[in-house]
């Protein structure tokens, strides 16, 4: 079998070799366009949504760690095709300059071309678990528009929730990002995904998709002073009942970090982001203690 396998790849690249020598130009121009088309997604789309540089994962070796970034309009997107559930999703948040309308929310979940899994909006029928949005439908409506929100209904920005943390807790923190924590910041990055633990189960409806154990979210902006960054985290079990205080909640980065096997804010320099990950005091900025009174 690998002699005849053998035998094909080299018939193969022959053949491409040929093809190359006698159509240099057209295979040139395609080179280019690739070439261009890369680096335009690494050096300048992606870096233009991300806060100190895209989380990395800590253990490479590790095939449930693996992840493709997927940029939609206004947030991107860390998939792992293995779990059916993004590992990361980052936005940022502001306050519009003047009043955008709400648009209608659509009725259906769509599935992603880029997924590989093909997990669709009957996955979750019947399966005891929310869709939940990581990146939040009304704020990426409001600030990218009808092309952000039809982005945020793509299934790779969907993980399972229970009903109570989705429509309760999560949705308190999401009315809080958006109405409370822009209000003396002038840009809220936020970082959101799942925690998977080590016997985490599968949707009986879809076994590609895994459920996660917990959620965190984790806020970054720069001060408007000096810009020195400060950052509020938190960890959220699937198991609230949906009247616990998000205090109860609070967390550090290096606690995600552990629980997840992602490394944030990679380029923010050393003696930045050391302290930054370690704290657990909640800046007066972010207005919190008053908000979740």
């Amino acid at each position: 079998m690998k002699p005849l396998l053998r035998f094909f790849w080299r018939l193969f690249f022959i053949h491409s070799a040929r093809l190359i020598w006698h159509y240099p130009k057209p295979f040139l121009l395609l080179f280019v366009l690739f070439a261009g088309q890369y680096s335009y997604e690494v050096f300048l789309a992606r870096p233009a949504l991300l806060y100190q540089g895209e989380p990395r994962s800590q253990t490479l070796s590790q095939p449930y760690s693996w992840y493709r970034t997927l940029r939609n309009h206004g947030f991107l997107v860390g998939y792992s095709d293995l779990r059916g559930n993004p590992l990361w999703v980052e936005y940022a948040l502001y306050t519009p300059e003047t009043p955008t309308p709400n648009l209608p929310r659509p009725s259906h979940f769509k599935t992603d071309w880029r997924s590989l899994n093909r997990v669709s909006h009957a996955s979750y029928t019947n399966s005891g678990y929310d869709r939940g949005h990581l990146a939040p439908n009304h704020a990426i409506s409001q600030l990218y528009g009808k092309q952000g929100q039809l982005d945020s209904f793509l299934m790779t920005n969907i993980s399972p929730q229970k009903a109570t943390l989705n429509q309760q807790v999560w949705r308190h923190l999401e009315v809080l990002e958006r109405d409370v924590f822009t209000q003396k910041l002038a840009k809220v990055w936020v970082i959101t995904g799942p925690i998977f633990a080590d016997s985490s189960s599968r949707l009986r409806t879809d076994w590609t998709v895994q459920i996660p154990a917990a959620f965190y979210k984790i806020y970054i902006a720069d001060t408007p002073s000096d810009a020195t960054p400060i950052s509020l985290s938190f960890i959220i079990p699937q198991s609230v009942t949906g009247h616990e205080s998000l205090q109860g909640f609070v967390s550090t980065i290096d606690e995600i970090e552990q629980q997840t096997g992602l490394d944030f804010f990679a380029e923010l320099a050393d003696d930045l982001e050391i302290p930054l990950e370690k704290n657990h005091e909640i800046a007066s900025l972010w207005q919190f203690k008053h908000a979740v009174k």
